[in-house]
């Protein structure tokens, strides 16, 4: 039992020397690490305080640097703006010298200026004085005084001036007697002219459709502006009346009336009716009307069997689509004598090719007629010439109206079947040939002149519009443009009633947005 006891008693004292010995032990090492900790913090604490000056050291660098750069700077900026200011002084300096040499200049000016106007004085007083005494000398010689003369000399006008009153009227009376016979004709023709008949309307006009009356006012456009432009663009006149869903091309070009029908269909279908579109639409027609021109030439060559042709001379036949001889059109007229030329010469034992050809070219010139001056013989032997047409081919062309006496079978045979397509019954007219021939020649004598851009024959002959350059015509010379063009009409032209001339000036600066 007392064992026991002792055990228990060494059990409880090692118990209390292990845990004197662990907190002792647990001490020593809480004091180690606090040491560690506070040399690690003073470590820091160095180091920061040592970063801190390097940063300090740094900044203070950077500042001098920054601070004697802009001192640099201003120094620069300071060296520059004095530059331009002594440049500026300079140019004062110039200025002012300039002002006093020319205030020294006018002065000295004024200066002979005042001596000049008192000799003028001087001279003036001296001629008054000359001419009192020369009056006062005619007053004694003729024994009248001023105002006596005067009244002779009024009375003496008055006398002869009712002589020559009394001969100027009855002078004029003859001559109007002698010219009212004419001039009863002339307004004869000019009411016969302006009530257009049906075979003028034939040649002359073209019906556009449209879909409402309202479309008309948006042709017509704010102050006629719209139609205005398709007018001076196309050369034609516009009818617009109360012809319901309808309006009336005029012109007695048959390709800018075709050009100005097309441009109208287009505008239409568009809707959109204002000056830039129309240009555009003008254009677009223009290039349909080439494209027209193109393949009727073609469908020509192809219906008479004629090949090799120059792709030109192709051009010029298709333009013959719209080209009109004596009311005749001259492409059909041209394909029949190519048919008729290719059957005789068949007939005969010719050369049936060679016919054809002949025949299909035998009025080309008349493509050009209204380009050229000269009688369309010419031009096509011209047009044959410059495209290396054949020489028989030429011949029959130079001899198909008897310019030149006709030698071979090409050309017996093309003038024979010119004559039978001329001579079919009602084949040609001679009046509408005659209408459109002096519309041609109204234009051609419009535009002679210099300045002139383009000229239009309208109103069925009775005005021609002239556009000119505004760069080398201006705003007055039109007047004087305008009086010259009536007065070579006149002299030039035999036409009935009167032609109304208007020239029209445009100014058009065009730049783009870039």
């Amino acid at each position: 039992m007392i064992a026991i006891w002792i055990a228990i008693v060494i059990a409880a004292a090692m118990l209390v020397v292990g845990v004197g010995v662990g907190v002792i032990v647990r001490k020593m090492s809480a004091e180690k690490k606090l040491g560690s900790a506070t040399e690690q913090a003073k470590k820091i604490l160095e180091d920061a305080i040592k970063n801190a000056e390097s940063t300090k050291k740094e900044s203070i660098i950077a500042a001098k640097e920054e601070i004697f750069q802009l001192k640099k700077d201003a120094d620069i900026d300071i060296k520059e703006r004095r530059k331009e200011v002594s440049r500026l002084e300079r140019r004062v300096t110039q200025k002012e010298e300039t002002l006093d040499a020319k205030i020294e200049g006018m002065e000295r000016k004024e200066a002979k200026l005042a001596e000049k106007q008192a000799e003028a004085e001087r001279v003036g007083e001296e001629i008054r004085k000359t001419l009192e005494g020369q009056l006062a000398m005619l007053e004694k010689i003729a024994g009248l005084s001023r105002e006596d003369a005067k009244a002779e000399l009024v009375a003496r006008l008055d006398s002869e001036m009712q002589h020559e009153t009394a001969l100027k009227i009855a002078e004029y009376e003859a001559k109007f007697k002698d010219e009212a016979d004419s001039k009863a004709k002339d307004i004869l023709s000019l009411a016969i002219q302006r009530c257009a008949a049906d075979h003028v309307s034939e040649v002359a006009i073209s019906v556009v459709q449209i879909p409402n009356d309202e479309m008309k006012g948006r042709i017509i456009g704010r102050e006629g502006r719209n139609i205005r432009t398709i007018e001076n663009l196309t050369g034609v006149e516009l009818i617009i009346d109360d012809t319901p869903d309808v309006i009336t091309v005029s012109g007695f070009d048959p390709i800018r009336r075709e050009v100005a029908r097309i441009a109208l269909e287009k505008l239409v279908g568009d809707g959109r009716i204002h000056p830039a579109r129309i240009e555009e639409m003008v254009e677009k027609a223009r290039r349909e009307v080439d494209n027209a021109i193109k393949q009727a030439g073609e469908k020509a060559v192809f219906e008479t069997g004629v090949h090799g042709l120059h792709p030109e001379l192709i051009k010029l036949l298709g333009r013959m689509k719209y080209r009109t001889s004596y009311g005749q059109n001259a492409l059909r007229h041209s394909i029949e004598v190519s048919m008729l030329s290719g059957v005789i010469a068949d007939e005969m034992g010719a050369d049936v090719t060679l016919a054809r050809r002949a025949g299909l070219l035998h009025d080309i010139g008349k493509a050009v007629t209204a380009e050229v001056e000269g009688s369309h013989v010419q031009l096509g032997v011209d047009i044959a010439n410059k495209y290396r047409e054949n020489k028989d081919v030429i011949r029959a062309i130079e001899s198909h109206h008897n310019d030149v006496e006709p030698v071979t079978v090409i050309d017996f045979i093309v003038q024979a079947a010119d004559a039978i397509s001329a001579a079919r019954p009602g084949a040609r007219r001679e009046d509408v040939e005659n209408y459109i021939k002096r519309l041609q020649k109204l234009e051609e004598v419009a535009g002679g002149f210099e300045g002139i851009e383009k000229t239009f024959a309208i109103q069925a002959g009775r005005e021609v519009r002239i556009m000119v350059k505004p760069e080398m015509v201006s705003d007055d010379k039109m007047k004087l443009l305008a009086r010259d063009i009536a007065k070579k009409i006149e002299n030039e032209l035999d036409y009935p009633g009167q032609i109304k001339v208007s020239v029209i000036r445009e100014s058009r600066h065009i730049d783009y947005a870039k």
